[in-house]
């Protein structure tokens, strides 16, 4: 099994006609995700040059393909639209890649879409590796297993698996919730589904300054998953004080949002915290022979 996303997963792409939705579409299809069909308002009766259907709106889409999952690839002043629109058409999962969506169209879009899991915005998306891919990941630096990845940072998850790979440590899904401020989807939604997920049988955690999503995680962690082996990574560390750097989300109010402050909730709940990446498969391995 994985979280979220299957090989039966069923996907449309939101912005299809446009160089970054179309370009990624074949992507995703090279992938073997199971995309079926596009939304671009006014190209209705289209078809893309894979050949797939296009149409005005993800009703539409939906009535006509069953889809069950969407990417969304539409500019900023636009993305909130286009989530209400995949929510009020039944879909039930959204991948928004869009970034630079205004925090207050967020804010409403996510309370107002209650039952539809998002993920995003400003995030690469997610693998199931050797089932489907929603996003802009790199496919081919990942290999099926059953490691569990959660990542506020695109090229981080990038360059995290690739390590994890290398060592012969395959992956369950991996999944880039985003670095804004306000996202759909946070680290405890992610840990919650892999506690629950049986070919998941480790976690690697990697979060960044700002905020509080990692301290979330970690209290969730020591309450819910403590015989799991988890490991985590913070980047951000060497950040100058009183400097706001990398994602809109990595802003730090006096002594909250830190690294120290994550460092320390993660070392409370029994979580490794690896210095560096390369460090994370060697400190993983150790964790997962240690609960054999």
């Amino acid at each position: 099994m994985s979280i979220f996303l299957d090989k039966n997963s069923k996907v449309i792409v939101q912005g299809i006609t446009g160089a970054e939705g179309s370009y990624h579409t074949a992507r995703m299809m090279a992938y073997g995700t199971k995309i079926v069909g596009g939304v671009t308002p006014g190209k209705g009766g289209q078809k893309t040059d894979q050949g797939l259907p296009v149409f005005d709106t993800v009703r539409q889409a939906v009535d006509a393909t069953g889809a069950t999952h969407t990417c969304i690839f539409v500019p900023p002043p636009f993305a909130a639209d286009a989530l209400y629109e995949a929510y009020e058409a039944g879909i039930p999962f959204a991948v928004c890649i869009t970034e630079g969506v205004p925090v207050h169209d967020v804010l409403k879009v996510v309370g107002a879409t209650p039952g539809m899991r998002i993920v995003g915005p400003n995030c690469p998306g997610l693998i199931s590796p050797g089932k489907s891919s929603i996003g802009i990941m790199p496919g081919h630096v990942f290999k099926e297993g059953n490691v569990g990845l959660i990542s506020r940072s695109g090229t981080l998850t990038y360059e995290v698996v690739d390590l994890l790979t290398r060592a012969g440590l395959g992956q369950s899904t991996c999944v880039g919730i985003g670095g804004d401020p306000v996202i759909g989807t946070t680290f405890v939604d992610c840990l919650r589904e892999f506690k629950n997920d049986p070919q998941t049988a480790a976690v690697v955690v990697c979060g960044e300054i700002g905020g509080s999503d990692e301290e979330d995680a970690a209290a969730f962690i020591r309450e819910h998953m403590a015989g799991m082996p988890i490991v985590a990574f913070i980047g951000g560390r060497n950040a100058p004080a009183g400097k706001s750097l990398g994602h809109a989300g990595a802003i730090i109010s006096g002594n909250f949002g830190t690294p120290e402050s994550k460092i320390k909730a993660f070392t409370e709940a029994g979580v490794p915290v690896a210095d560096r990446p390369s460090a994370i498969p060697a400190l993983l391995a150790e964790r997962m022979a240690a609960t054999v």
